[in-house]
C-alpha cells in the first residue's frame, strides 16, 4: 500500500471518534502540550533575563571591547583608527574604589570617571533612566549616584557627597583623601546589582582624585555587533596596534558571570526536557492500546495485502502525527503565556500582595529586583525553538516503534480466526 493511503489511516485514527481509538493518541498530544509549555516559557525568561542584564553590562559597564595600556603612555595616546569598520564609538574611563559619605552613613562604592559623551550613546541612553535631576556632568564636582546606592546613602539631588579616596605616598604608606561632590542625578540601570555600585563622575575629576597606583584606565568601545563582531574586532586591532596593549573583549571581561548564566540556563532546560521525554513515552503506551483495539482493521487489511511494514508505518505515522500536534500545540500556547510574562507576573504579585494584605503581610515579588531585572525583555531563540519541536516528534516516533513493530508482525491468520 502507498503512503498517501498509510497516513490518511493514521490521521483518521488520531481525528476519529474517542471509541475508535482515537482518545489515546489526542490524550498522548495533549501530554506533550502540557510538557512543552514550561519548556518554551522557560526558554523565553532565560533568554530574555540574560540578554538583559548582559546587555545592560555591555552598554553601561564594561563596553563591548576594553584595550589596556601596558606601555604607560597614556591611554589618550593610544592610536585606536576612529574609521575602522563597525566602530561605533570610543571613550576613556578610570574606575577605582571609593568611600562614599552620606546622611546614612558610609558605603563602598566603584568610582567610575568617564567621558561625558558616553552617557550620550544611543545604546547608554536606552538601558540609564534618569529617576531624579539630570543625567549631564557639567562641573567638575558633579556625580551621579545609582538608584540603590543612593538609597543605602540616604543621598537626594542636591547634596554634597563626600568621597574618600587613597594615593600612595612616597614612603609607600596609604593616604586617604577627603573630595566633596555634589550629587546631580540619581539613575537607575533597571538591574539593582549595578545600581548599587555605580559612583559615575568626569573624566578629569576622576583622574583628579583616583591614585593611577590604585585605579585601572583604559579605553572603552563599542561596535555595532558586540554579539558577533567582538572577536573579529579585537583581532583586528590587535594586528593594527601590535604588541603593548592588553585588549579584551565583554566576553572575557564578564567571563564567570556569562557561563554562570549560560550553565543555569542549560540545567533548566535538561530537566525541563525530562518532562517531555516522559510525555513522549505515553506515545507508546497509546500506540499500544491503539493497536489492540484496532486489531479488526489490521486484519481487513492485511487480508487486503497489506504488508507488515505497511502496518508499522502506520502506526508510525500516528506517533508522527501525535508528536506534531503535542509539539505545535505546546509552542503555541507556550509562546502565547511567554510573550505576556510581564503581565502575567506583575498581576499575580496584584493578587498575592491582596491576600498577603488581609493577613497584614507585606507586599509580594515573585522575582526581586535585587537579583532579577524589574521588566524581562521579550527573546525567541528560533532556533532552540525549532530544535525542541523536531526532538518532541522524533522522541514520538521513536517511542512508537516497538508497538509498531509488534502489530505489524501479528500473524494474519490469528487475526483471522479471532475475527
Amino acid at each position: 500500500m502507498k503512503a498517501g493511503p498509510l497516513f490518511f489511516i493514521a490521521l483518521r485514527y488520531l481525528l476519529g471518534r474517542a471509541k475508535e481509538g482515537g482518545r489515546y493518541l489526542r490524550g498522548a498530544a495533549g501530554g506533550i502540550a502540557l510538557g512543552l509549555i514550561p519548556i518554551i516559557v522557560t526558554l523565553m525568561v532565560a533568554d530574555g533575563m540574560i540578554r538583559g542584564i548582559t546587555d545592560r553590562y555591555l552598554e553601561l559597564g564594561t563596553g563591548h571591547i576594553q584595550i589596556f595600556d601596558f606601555l604607560d603612555q597614556g591611554i589618550e595616546n593610544i592610536p585606536v583608527p576612529p574609521d575602522t569598520p563597525g566602530l561605533r564609538g570610543v571613550w576613556r574611563e578610570r574606575q577605582g574604589l571609593g568611600v562614599l559619605v552620606g546622611k546614612k552613613g558610609r558605603v563602598g562604592a566603584t568610582i567610575r570617571a568617564t567621558d561625558s559623551s558616553f552617557w550620550e550613546d544611543p545604546g547608554s541612553r536606552r538601558f540609564l533612566k534618569t529617576l531624579s535631576g539630570s543625567a549631564s556632568l557639567e562641573g567638575p564636582n558633579d556625580v551621579l549616584l545609582g538608584e540603590a546606592l543612593a538609597e543605602n546613602l540616604g543621598a537626594e539631588v542636591g547634596d554634597t557627597l563626600r568621597i574618600m579616596t587613597l594615593r600612595i605616598a612616597d614612603d609607600g604608606r596609604s593616604i586617604p583623601r577627603l573630595f566633596p561632590f555634589t550629587i546631580r542625578g540619581i539613575v537607575s540601570s533597571g538591574y539593582r546589582e549595578l545600581d548599587s555600585l555605580w559612583c559615575i563622575m568626569n573624566y578629569e575629576s576622576g583622574l583628579r582624585i583616583l591614585s593611577a597606583d590604585l585605579s585601572s584606565s583604559y579605553l572603552m568601545l563599542k561596535i555595532d555587533d558586540p554579539y558577533k563582531g567582538a572577536d573579529a574586532m579585537a583581532y583586528g586591532l590587535y594586528n593594527k596596534l601590535g604588541m603593548g596593549y592588553g585588549i579584551y573583549t565583554w566576553k572575557e571581561l564578564q567571563l564567570s558571570q556569562y557561563s554562570s548564566y549560560e550553565s543555569t540556563r542549560q540545567l533548566l532546560l535538561f530537566i525541563m526536557a525530562l518532562i517531555v521525554i516522559v510525555a513522549a513515552v505515553n506515545v507508546s503506551s497509546a500506540t499500544s492500546m491503539l493497536a489492540i483495539e484496532r486489531q479488526r482493521d489490521i486484519a481487513v487489511l492485511k487480508a487486503f495485502g497489506t504488508s507488515p511494514g505497511g502496518i508499522r508505518r502506520i502506526f508510525i505515522w500516528c506517533a508522527f502525527l501525535t508528536g506534531l500536534t503535542g509539539a505545535v500545540i505546546g509552542i503555541a500556547l507556550g509562546l502565547g503565556i511567554g510573550s505576556c510574562i510581564n503581565p502575567i507576573i506583575h498581576g499575580l504579585e496584584k493578587i498575592l500582595g491582596f491576600f498577603s494584605s488581609l493577613f497584614r503581610g507585606g507586599e509580594v515579588k515573585i522575582l526581586d529586583p535585587g537579583y532579577y531585572l524589574e521588566n524581562i525583555p521579550l527573546v525567541m531563540d528560533w532556533s532552540s525553538i525549532f530544535n525542541i519541536g523536531i526532538g518532541t516528534i522524533l522522541a514520538s516516533m521513536l517511542a512508537s516503534w516497538i508497538p509498531a513493530r509488534r502489530a505489524g508482525a501479528i500473524p494474519p491468520i490469528e487475526l483471522l480466526r479471532k475475527y
